[in-house]
């Protein structure tokens, strides 16, 4: 084994041949490619899918603390608790 990593290289005839190595580059992820395919053509590329998601990701954390966080929506009327009975299961003794 070649210990400094480099591709065999292959003689033939005389001359030097260097092997192709692969190309080690990363798959695309599926959801950059699921942004492209379904942009309708406004996506062009991976960078261009990747700012989309992060904006994607912003707006709904945006909404997310929005509805956690507001004040003044989910106010209860305290007037119309006053007039409320609480029924409690009956509880069985035996």
């Amino acid at each position: 084994m070649d210990q400094n990593n480099e591709p065999p290289k292959i003689v033939f005839e005389g001359e030097e041949f260097q092997h192709s190595a692969r190309s080690f580059q990363t798959p695309v992820p599926k959801i950059i490619q699921w942004v492209i395919k379904y942009s309708g053509g406004y996506v062009k590329d991976e960078q261009q899918a990747s700012y989309v998601l992060i904006g994607f990701v912003v707006v709904a954390m945006l909404l997310s603390f929005y509805l956690v966080f507001a004040r003044g929506q989910g106010e209860v009327d305290m007037n119309a608790l006053k007039n409320m009975q609480i029924i409690h299961p009956d509880i069985i003794v035996r």
